[in-house]
């Protein structure tokens, strides 16, 4: 069985807090590569941001993800990602129209149930990494839900519930 394990869907829908409520149980976390890539290209004055350059963001993001597999493989227990390799596949497709969703996202599978966090506008907020609206954002969701189904991963969509009630629910679900 594969043992990492994607935290994906809608921008603003309690990702990091449920992967941070997951590390504090004692379980690997690989923190997202768009976030990353942001904080580093405003830090440096760079353009690979998703709202200049879209495709140089993705590809940065393609990179970044592969790199973090890399690491992920020398982690012990259940590893889980912040978004990662299908994220930035279907967001570089998006940008470029180039067909790597379905080779990358084949040729590095995994686990089969991905956890994904639906539109919750009650907890969407805009931060200095996160400029987008939250119609943007619903539609990043709706892109992301239907190719992790085209890979033919069991998508699991988050319950709106508190993030103990959560980490629980993706613990219960994998039978950990």
């Amino acid at each position: 069985m594969n043992r990492f394990v994607v935290i994906s869907g809608c921008s603003g829908g309690g990702k990091s807090t449920l992967l941070a409520a997951l590390a504090q149980r004692g379980h690997a976390v690989i923190e997202e590569p768009g976030r990353r890539i942001v904080r580093e290209e405003l830090a440096g004055g760079g353009a690979a941001l998703p709202w200049v350059d879209a495709e140089a963001f993705a590809r940065r993001a393609v990179a970044m993800a592969l790199a973090d597999r890399t690491t992920a493989e020398g982690l012990d227990g259940w590893v889980f990602f912040d978004r990662g390799l299908v994220d930035a596949a279907a967001a570089l497709e998006q940008a470029t129209g180039e067909a790597v969703l379905e080779p990358l996202g084949r040729a590095y599978r995994f686990h089969e149930r991905v956890f994904l966090t639906p539109p919750w506008p009650e907890i969407y907020v805009n931060d200095p990494e996160r400029p987008h609206d939250f119609e943007a954002a619903r539609a990043e969701y709706e892109r992301l839900l239907e190719a992790y189904e085209r890979l033919g991963y069991a998508v699991s969509i988050l319950p709106k519930i508190d993030v103990a009630a959560r980490a629980g629910f993706v613990l219960e679900a994998l039978e950990i």
